[in-house]
C-alpha cells in the first residue's frame, strides 16, 4: 500500500487510551479522586545533598511508606511536584533543619506547615496517614 514492494504485516489495536478513559471516568463517578501515582510523601531536600535524602527515603521505605524525593534548591519546584501528582505530604529539609536535627512536614492540601524532630518523622507520618486512610 505505501511502496512497490510486497511486506506481509498484521496490526492489532486494543484502544488502551479508551479504556483508561473509562475506567478514570468510573472513578470520578464513585466520587474519587483518581491521583496519577500513589506516592504519600515527597522528601524534599533543599540543597545538593543526596546522601541526606537517600537517607531519610531509606528510613520512610522501612517504615513501608510510599515515598519519592527531590533534590532542589528552589522549594516551589518540589510543591509544584507534589501538587502536580496530588501526593498529600511532604518533609522538608533544608540546611538549618538539618543543623536543628528537625523536619518541616507540610500538608499541600490545607497548605499547613509545622515542625517535626527529625527522629519523630516517621511514626508522625504514619499517624497522620493512618488518620487519611479512615
Amino acid at each position: 500500500m505505501f511502496g512497490t514492494k510486497q511486506v506481509p504485516s498484521v496490526g492489532v489495536s486494543l484502544g488502551i487510551e479508551r479504556v483508561f478513559a473509562i475506567m478514570e471516568q468510573l472513578e470520578k463517578d464513585r466520587n474519587q479522586s483518581v491521583r496519577p501515582t500513589k506516592t504519600q510523601v515527597l522528601v524534599s531536600i533543599l540543597g545538593e545533598d543526596l546522601s541526606q535524602a537517600a537517607e531519610l527515603t531509606s528510613e520512610l521505605w522501612q517504615a513501608k511508606l510510599k515515598v519519592e524525593f527531590m533534590v532542589n534548591k528552589r522549594v516551589m519546584k518540589h510543591i509544584d511536584r507534589a501538587k502536580e501528582s496530588r501526593i498529600p505530604w511532604m518533609v522538608i529539609v533544608g540546611e538549618r533543619e538539618q543543623n536543628e536535627g528537625i523536619v518541616k512536614l507540610k500538608d499541600i492540601e490545607a497548605n499547613k506547615e509545622e515542625v517535626v524532630p527529625r527522629n519523630r518523622i516517621v511514626e508522625e507520618l504514619r499517624r497522620r496517614l493512618d488518620v487519611l486512610s479512615l
